[in-house]
Order: C-alpha cells, then sequence, then structure tokens
C-alpha cells in the first residue's frame, strides 16, 4: 500500500506531534505547526492522535493513491479534489485505487492536514516520525517531499465503517458520511488575529512605551517566517537598559525581542535554547491560530493571566476528547 507524490507542493513533510526527551541534548522537539488539526485528522480516520500525517504550506501537493484508502484533511482550506471533484474536510473520506489528490488555490488558513487510516510505514526517528528539516532527520528521508516519492502505508485494520461506506460509492471515486467536525477548528479570513499571551518575567524589562504598545499594536507576519519561528514587523520593542543574558531555557510559542526590537515567535521547529529578552509567552490554545497565520497576516496580542491560559488549554483538550469519543462511537458501527 502505498501513495506516489505527482507533485510536491510548495512544502510538504510528514509531521507528527514532534520529537520529545531530547532537547537536552540539542535536538529539537518539531512535529506539526497546527497540532490541534493534525490531532483531529488522525481521530477522523480510527488512528491514534499522535500518528504521522502529510502537512501541507500555502500550495499543496498532486497524490497519486495506488491503494482504496479511508483519508481526512483538516486545517486549511487547499481546495482538495480527487479526480477533480471537490472533496470535503472535517469528515472521513474512502477513496478508489488509483485517483488523484489534488490540493489546488489558498481559501482559508497556511497549512492543511492528510491523515490515512493505518498510518504511515516510516520508521521513527528517536521516537518521532517527524521530519527536521535543517538536520535531514525523520519523516521521509529526512526531507521535504519530492516529485516521484513512494510513501509506504502502514496495515488498516477491516472496519464495518469503511465496508458500509463501500457500499455507498457506486461508480463514484469516492465516497463519505454525513457527519463532520465543525469548521470551528478552520482560521476563518481577518483582518487582524487575535492572540492570547502571558507576560514574561522579563516583560518589566521592557520600556513602558514598549509594553503599551505591545498590547495595543498590531504586528505582521513578515515572508521571513518560517516552521522555526514567526519574525513580526510593527512597533519595536526596546529595553529600558541594556541586558546581558545568559542563554536559557524557550518553549512553543515563547516571544523573543532581538536587539531590531521586532519580534520573533518560537514555534515547532524552534531552538532549544535562546539568549534574547522574552517578552511574553503565547497561549497554548492559540498556537492552532498562529500556525493558520500566513505571511501578510496580522496580530494583535491580548493579556491574560496563566490560570486563563491553564483554563482555556484545559477546555480545549476536554473537547478533542468529546470529539474522539463521538468519532468512536460513528466508527465503530455502519452508520454513514
Amino acid at each position: 500500500m502505498s501513495i506516489k507524490v505527482l507533485t510536491p507542493g510548495l512544502l510538504t513533510s510528514i509531521q507528527d506531534l514532534g520529537r520529545y526527551g531530547y532537547q537536552k541534548y540539542g535536538v529539537i522537539v518539531s512535529g506539526g505547526m497546527d497540532a490541534y488539526s493534525l490531532r483531529l485528522a488522525n481521530l477522523l480516520v480510527g488512528n491514534e492522535e499522535g500518528e504521522a500525517v502529510i502537512e501541507m504550506t500555502l500550495m499543496g501537493p498532486s497524490l497519486l493513491l495506488e491503494e482504496d484508502l479511508l483519508l481526512a484533511i483538516t486545517g486549511g482550506d487547499l481546495s482538495p479534489t480527487i479526480n477533480e471533484e471537490p472533496v470535503p474536510q472535517g469528515r472521513p473520506v474512502l477513496v478508489r485505487k488509483g485517483s488523484v489528490l489534488k490540493f489546488g488555490a489558498l481559501k482559508s488558513g497556511c497549512r492543511s492536514y492528510l491523515a490515512v487510516r493505518g498510518g504511515y510505514d516510516i520508521p521513527e526517528v528517536m521516537g518521532s516520525k517527524s521530519t527536521y528539516l535543517r538536520a535531514g532527520i525523520g519523516g521521509y528521508q529526512g526531507r521535504a517531499l519530492v516529485q516521484g516519492d513512494i510513501l509506504p502505508l502502514g496495515l488498516a485494520c477491516p472496519s464495518p465503517f469503511v465496508e458500509s461506506l463501500e457500499k455507498t460509492m457506486g461508480s463514484s471515486s469516492f465516497a463519505f458520511p454525513s457527519w463532520y467536525v465543525g469548521r470551528s477548528y478552520v482560521l476563518q479570513k481577518s483582518q487582524e488575529y487575535r492572540v492570547r499571551v502571558i507576560p514574561n518575567s522579563q516583560f518589566p524589562l521592557f520600556s513602558p512605551d514598549s509594553r503599551k504598545q505591545f498590547l495595543q499594536q498590531p504586528f505582521q507576519v513578515t515572508t521571513q517566517s518560517d516552521r522555526m519561528g514567526y519574525r513580526l514587523s510593527g512597533a519595536s520593542l526596546q529595553l529600558t537598559e541594556p541586558l546581558e543574558m545568559v542563554s536559557e531555557a524557550v518553549a512553543l510559542g515563547t516571544i523573543q525581542v532581538p536587539p531590531d526590537g521586532n519580534p520573533i515567535i518560537l514555534l515547532a521547529d524552534r531552538q532549544t535554547v535562546g539568549g534574547y529578552p522574552k517578552i511574553a509567552q503565547v497561549a497554548g490554545v492559540d498556537i492552532s491560530t498562529l500556525a493558520q497565520i500566513k505571511p501578510g497576516g496580522k496580530i494583535r496580542f491580548e493579556e491574560i493571566s496563566l490560570a486563563e491560559a491553564e483554563g482555556l488549554y484545559a477546555a480545549r483538550e476536554a473537547d478533542i476528547q468529546r470529539i474522539n469519543i463521538t468519532i468512536q462511537l460513528q466508527l465503530a458501527g455502519t452508520i454513514t
């Protein structure tokens, strides 16, 4: 069982939830930029939520499906089609062998995720299938996908749900159920995106004017942004007085401010330590929002407390578990 890459898209790679336990050795976490959409895609096809998926950025690939597959697409809307027919997102889709899954114009968001039932049969490196592009490890041969790549697939267990979908296909290339995951996970177009932050312990070291501008003025995601971090332009943030720092640990969503005053939000491929002052930390619940903002998008930061951030995170996790239970009940039966 396999998928053949006909055209690779702009940046298409294998990602899971990341490579944990090795930062003390200088090995980054990596993983999917939008972990929420990645997890939903896996749940929709009956995989463990941390299984590897294909992550696509801005412009997706064309893929030849060399076996009958149950797949799901989540995240940004890259106009997916199967044999030139639009295919819905946010639900499981059974596709016939020999079909071509193609992604076209970007309609919303920035990144899309493709999960297949059974996952991708590629080796783990340090406990993860995620691709770390700069080091050339993990994923498919440690790199982004290119034309001609053959992605082997894991074994998918028989499912009465899949069998019931198959009976509804007729002469069509694909079939899907009437139920779906709500589109609340899809980033809607906006002139400014709200991103909630918790001020860092070094927040008071910035000038009063900089602290005010950080929370009141919009920032724009620049074209120099990548999986390592989003570089922002806007108000120049300055310290009250020069600060000599020893490099210290950074985390997903840490907002550093280098000497030029333009903040950087650290993301999936972030380094393990950093030596720039840290003005704030993005709430974990809003990391997926960030991952779906493309270059040119504007961000407005909103201050919340650590307790509020923890509450939002707990609510999101509870929501995912409710979705998981509902999907499992659907996949366990034959209701379509």
